[in-house]
């Protein structure tokens, strides 16, 4: 998997000369769900141990035999600045503390140290750590544009530029155990996506996908969480929810925009505390499951209106990947057509018709509302009423005349300030300007070709010549 690392094999390494309490941070944080631990009952061994292993924190006892704490935590700090580490001392004293924080120290914990204190500042080290390595892995990623494992993408078919550079971005973060947010429009492939970083990220577990759209709190608690016998009507058995399914693995939540408040607030649970109750329970369960979640609706205006919880929304969007239409990645419609084109024939076991020369112009003029999905659509119809020789442009053009909307196209290719009419002509324009305006512009997105140039404007070409004709005389 080359350099791309795995939370999954960040460890912590714990060194404390005294066995009993050496023993008990080791329970103590093994209950919270640390389970990577490697223990020490002094420093002698320190360094060849992290060398050898992928060493995310240090909690460090101050004094030690053969070696002491602070010259230990002097040779770390200088051989590994990347390892946060925790000192832990008896000594209750301020000048010592100061000492080891200016020496790079990340925390200062004092004997006998409080169990939560111990959790969160061992949970804050190891997100630190794995913030610096995604730092380091995307830096090295967008120096090389190379990627470390093409094949984890090979169901998304692009040669986008703005596509690649998303996958570097996942490359970069695959392997941490951060939740992620996929935002954009339907048929754009979030869920290929969420597939993508499980297979990147190195979880043994599986990837299990669900749709949370319409879901209420009961159903939903009920799918996530599972149930004990009895807890509800008709609940005669126990049943463990997709968390547990998940376990090891990635839990894809889809329409989190539409995820109700209760239910926002349980999710926001689970992500803090990575422990969850199972309905009519009351003991806790440990959670070892990777979030990714998406949506096709604008979270931010959901967060500003006050129906999806800002909490919630910060904490999802840790990693966030919005991936552009097919609109603004056309470079995409040949391979894509290509692909669907192969797909469509094996499937309805029809010979790959031959691709008419205007058919990449046509469906590079459409704007495309349902994306990626809504090209294997068209194409699938097309094949399926095909007979033979080269394949009709018919149904393409009756596919995009129910869904035209030539004006979303022309807003989003002009620059917001010369999307007044008033702005282009300096004054308000009369019809025949407007008409004139609209052949050149429909002639330009079509490469010249009336037949579609006059599909775009809804109308014959026959009609389209006449115009043309009349602008010549």
């Amino acid at each position: 998997m080359g350099s791309v690392y795995s939370d999954k094999k960040m460890t912590v390494l714990i060194i404390e000369d005294d066995p009993q309490v050496l023993e008990s941070y080791s329970d103590i944080l093994k209950s919270a769900g640390i389970k990577e631990l490697i223990t020490l009952e002094d420093g002698r061994n320190a360094l060849k141990i992290i060398e050898d292993n992928q060493i995310a924190t240090v909690v460090l006892d101050l004094y030690l035999p053969y070696i002491s704490g602070t010259a230990l935590l002097e040779r770390i700090v200088s051989d590994y600045p990347h390892i946060p580490i925790i000192v832990v001392t008896a000594i209750n004293d301020i000048e010592t503390a100061v000492s080891c924080m200016k020496m790079g120290a990340f925390d200062y914990l004092v004997k006998p140290i409080d169990i939560n204190r111990l959790v969160s500042s061992v949970k804050r080290a190891l997100e630190l750590y794995s913030l610096r390595m995604q730092v380091d892995s995307l830096k090295r990623h967008l120096l090389t544009d190379k990627l470390e494992n093409e094949s984890a993408f090979s169901e998304i078919i692009t040669r986008s530029k703005k596509m690649r550079a998303i996958f570097h971005y996942i490359e970069a973060i695959a392997g941490t155990k951060q939740p992620v947010l996929i935002t954009g429009e339907t048929g754009v492939g979030k869920e290929l996506i969420a597939k993508a970083i499980h297979t990147l990220s190195g979880r043994k577990g599986e990837f299990i996908a669900v749709n949370v759209s319409g879901l209420d709190d009961t159903i939903f608690s009920d799918t996530l969480f599972g149930h004990k016998k009895g807890a509800f009507t008709g609940a005669e058995t126990s049943r463990d929810g997709l968390i547990v399914r998940a376990s090891g693995g990635t839990l894809f939540l889809d329409e989190i925009g539409d995820l109700s408040e209760t239910s926002q607030v349980k999710l926001l649970r689970l992500l803090q505390e990575e422990k969850f109750y199972p309905i009519g329970s009351d003991v806790p369960r440990q959670a070892d499951v990777r979030i990714i979640v998406a949506t096709n609706r604008d979270i931010h205006k959901l967060v500003e209106e006050g129906k999806f919880r800002k909490d919630l929304y910060y904490r999802l969007c840790t990693h966030h990947i919005h991936i552009p239409p097919l609109r603004e990645r056309i470079e995409d419609i040949p391979l894509l057509l290509e692909y669907f084109l192969e797909e469509a024939s094996k499937i309805l076991n029809k010979k790959k018709p031959t691709i008419p020369v205007q058919l990449e112009t046509l469906l590079c003029t459409y704007h495309f509302p349902g994306n990626v999905r809504e090209l294997r659509s068209m194409v699938f119809d097309a094949v399926a009423s095909h007979s033979g020789g080269i394949l009709s442009l018919e149904p393409f053009k009756a596919s995009i005349q129910r869904h035209r909307t030539f004006g979303y196209k022309y807003e989003q290719e002009m620059p917001t300030e010369t999307r007044s009419i008033k702005a282009i002509f300096g004054r308000f324009p009369t019809l025949k300007e407007m008409e004139e305006l609209l052949i050149d512009e429909a002639l330009r997105l079509a490469d010249g070709n009336q037949g579609i140039a006059a599909s775009m404007l809804g109308i014959t070409r026959q009609a389209l010549n006449k115009r043309l004709r009349r602008r010549r005389q």
